[in-house]
């Protein structure tokens, strides 16, 4: 069939929709590498009782901002959804999807101008995961799109070039015969200079520490600028923990920035556009000091190890155990560090606190009400939200703005160019 895209969606996709049936309904369906005002022709591959979702076959009538992506994988691969516009296009999406999603959950008009922070568009990440397929054939990349397929890739354009060297680096042991049969999965993660690299293999079974050792070896010979390799067992449904089998060199490396160096250990999480860090940190704190502040999933520390400058007393709370080790090694003196879920803190020692400026972080579920509650219960004047989705940032804005609470910055910060991702900065004060 023909389909008219009507305007683009968080998640990549464009809206369009089908024929209006005996009732005058007209059902979205969703198609995606199309853009706005596009005809397409597509095939339904998944037709549901509220939407459908679509293929595209061919672009009838393409838009005038349709580039030619340079990524060979482009389409086949899972990874990038925007490469066939340009840069400047894709900030403009993201503007009008955030947006659209405040009005919509939040019925939020932004009173305060959104202001838009680009990326160099790309090389820009500094960490890429892996799937590795050791035999019949070698291969080493990403999922296909909407699948878990592997799709083999020899090169990455928005990962650093030190990522790309070490991509190739695997392939070449893999051609060779010489890559370690139990590696399901392995993680890349470049320092700020893209000069050290930290290396996770994440094995099946079996995975004998000596093969896996003897591998290690091979890989930094092959790589020298890896510092460190640590091996762990692919996590089971059934027993999501993994366990470390074995590693050698550091487990760690140092990640440097205009305002401080962070220790991040393997399996810690670290903001992954290496570009961007400082100037996200500098939207985040600047201009702000006090008495006390609350960094809530305050990770290694990227916001509460600046924060300790600027205020008397920074409370920093985390949940995971490897990078509330590596908080508590990167917090000055002035910096409480609690591993806790931030509901149960703030449900607990929350209570006796009055911060005034409050840095929240949260993954993509949102905050939630417990957790907007008990912050709207402790009244802080100043509250920083950092948010990877905008359709929990508006629900849990809308709970912010009946608490009393107003917008006095909104950014967009676009930490994934070539994606669908929104990476957002808003500011609320009372």
């Amino acid at each position: 069939m023909n389909l008219t895209i009507e305007k683009l969606v968080y998640g990549g996709d464009g809206l369009a929709r089908l024929p209006a049936d005996a009732e005058g309904r007209s059902k979205a369906v969703f198609a995606p590498f199309v853009l706005e005002g596009e005809s397409v022709e597509a095939t339904l591959i998944d037709d549901k009782p509220s939407f459908a979702r679509a293929k595209v076959d061919e672009v009838l009538t393409p838009s005038a901002l349709r580039v030619d992506a340079p990524c060979p994988y482009f389409r086949r691969c899972g990874g990038c959804h925007y490469q066939h516009t340009s840069y400047e296009h894709q900030l403009e999406i993201k503007t009008g999807i955030l947006k659209e999603n405040l009005r919509r959950i939040a019925k939020l008009e932004l009173a305060a101008e959104l202001k838009v922070h680009p990326s160099p568009p790309w090389n820009y990440r500094n960490r890429v995961r892996l799937k590795v397929r050791p035999a019949p054939q070698f291969a080493v990349g990403y999922y296909r799109f909407n699948s878990h397929e592997l799709l083999a890739v020899e090169k990455c354009p928005i990962s650093s070039p030190l990522l790309n060297r070490a991509i190739a680096a695997l392939w070449e042991l893999g051609r060779a015969g010489k890559f370690e049969t139990s590696v399901r999965e392995i993680e890349l993660f470049a320092d700020a200079e893209d000069r050290r690299l930290l290396v996770e293999l994440y094995c099946g079974d079996p995975a004998e520490e000596r093969s896996i050792e003897k591998f290690s070896v091979a890989l930094r010979i092959a790589l020298p600028e890896i510092i460190g390799i640590t091996a762990f067992n692919l996590p089971q449904a059934e027993s999501p923990e993994r366990r470390r089998i074995t590693s050698a060199g550091l487990a760690e490396l140092t990640y440097k920035t205009l305002r401080a160096s962070y220790k991040v250990s393997a399996g810690s999480f670290f903001q992954v556009n290496r570009h961007l860090v400082d100037e996200l940190v500098d939207i985040v704190t600047a201009g702000h000091s006090g008495r006390q502040a609350l960094d809530l999933y305050a990770g290694v520390g990227l916001f509460s190890s600046v924060l300790a400058g600027s205020f008397a007393q920074v409370t920093a709370v985390e949940s995971s155990q490897t990078s509330h080790a590596d908080l508590r090694y990167n917090s000055p003196p002035n910096v409480k560090v609690v591993r806790a879920l931030t509901e149960q803190y703030l449900a607990i020692a929350g209570r006796r606190m009055q911060p005034e400026f409050v840095v929240v972080d949260p993954p993509r579920s949102g905050l939630g009400p417990r957790v907007l509650n008990a912050l709207a219960g402790q009244k802080p004047a100043h509250v920083v939200y950092v948010s990877c989705d905008p359709a929990t940032l508006a629900r849990d804005l809308a709970g912010f703005l009946k608490s009393g609470y107003q917008i006095a910055e909104a950014h967009l910060i676009d930490l994934f160019p070539q994606t669908y991702h929104i990476e957002s900065v808003f500011h609320l004060a009372r």
